[in-house]
């Protein structure tokens, strides 16, 4: 269960990046509070997760759930850049990902 709570806290990472970006600055209320709600629900999520998971593993995915899932709303959402090289950055990124999760002995 722990690694769907992880996996719902990087999704939720996700969110509330995207949404501040949308929030301007936080000068848009509807975008800042998905902002504030999806970030604290996801710290809960990833504190919950951590109860069974190592830190390192669990904040390590969590991180990488967020930064790829944001470079790839940026590319498909806001029209940022997909260069072969960002794409190869990224795609090394879901590689440790899985590693830890592979490696991990819970």
């Amino acid at each position: 269960m722990a690694w769907i709570y992880l996996g719902v806290a990087g999704i939720l990472e996700v969110i509330w990046a995207y949404s501040m970006k949308l929030s301007d600055g936080f000068t848009r209320l509807t975008p800042s509070i998905v902002t504030l709600v999806a970030m604290i629900a996801s710290f809960g999520l990833l504190a919950v997760a951590m109860r069974a998971l190592p830190l390192g593993t669990a904040y390590a995915i969590w991180t990488g759930i967020g930064a790829v899932g944001g470079f790839v709303l940026g590319i498909v959402m806001l029209g940022e850049q997909a260069s072969a090289a960002r794409l190869i950055s990224a795609a090394l990124i879901v590689l440790g990902i899985i590693g830890l999760k592979l490696s991990s002995d819970s």
